[in-house]
């Protein structure tokens, strides 16, 4: 059975409850509106591209140029963006909590994150200082699921990833950290979550 000496985090969608819909309910009442509007202008690959580097200020008026006439609705996006955020996970945040009490586990986290936007959630959120260390993409300038991030996460912080756990809502940013040895969660609530720590020996039941 594998031992493990560090857990990494992902933050959005694991540990802080972020949507665009909690903002744009408010902007476009009509659901199909804002379904258009998120899945056609202010697209979430939109938005990785600041969480890659690009300024707010250059993502927005890329679009604002594209789409003259959703103006207001597409400056919405990073002038309201704490209205997006629905708070902690607090089941989620209750295991960080336990491991880092309980446990000898160095606790890391990596993000998509845009780096004008994440020094709000560090004022908002005190668990997000509980970390040994952290990388955000945004500051990188690199984002998931691009392999390099994941080396540059190992090499900075001296994992080992075959003793290693990546934990991520998504998927496809799952697959690359199991390429590089680290064992991989698709997370999905988090009760899956903690039974599946329970089942690695990481957590006690």
């Amino acid at each position: 059975m594998r031992t493990f000496d560090v857990l990494v985090f992902d933050l959005g969608g694991v540990l802080v409850d972020w949507n665009p819909e909690y903002l744009y309910k408010d902007i476009f009442p009509n659901e199909d509106e804002r379904r258009w509007f998120l899945s056609t202008i202010c697209t979430l690959d939109w938005n990785e591209e600041q969480d890659a580097g690009r300024s707010l200020q250059e993502g927005t008026d890329h679009l604002v140029k594209k789409f003259p006439a959703h103006e207001a609705a597409i400056r919405a996006y990073y002038d309201r963006w704490k209205e997006m955020l629905g708070g902690p996970i607090h089941e989620t945040v209750e295991i960080f909590r336990e491991l880092k009490q309980q446990t000898s586990l160095r606790l890391y986290a990596l993000t998509n994150w845009s780096a004008e936007t994440f020094p709000v959630a560090l004022e908002l959120y005190e668990f997000l200082h509980w970390f040994d260390g952290r990388l955000v993409s945004g500051e990188e300038k690199i984002r998931k699921p691009s392999p390099e991030i994941y080396q540059r996460l190992a090499e900075r912080f001296g994992i080992e990833p075959s003793t290693a756990i990546y934990v991520d809502d998504n998927l496809r940013n799952v697959v690359p950290a199991r390429d590089l040895g680290f064992y991989g969660i698709h997370f999905r609530s988090p009760k899956e979550f903690r039974e599946e720590l329970v089942e690695l020996g990481v957590l006690k039941a």
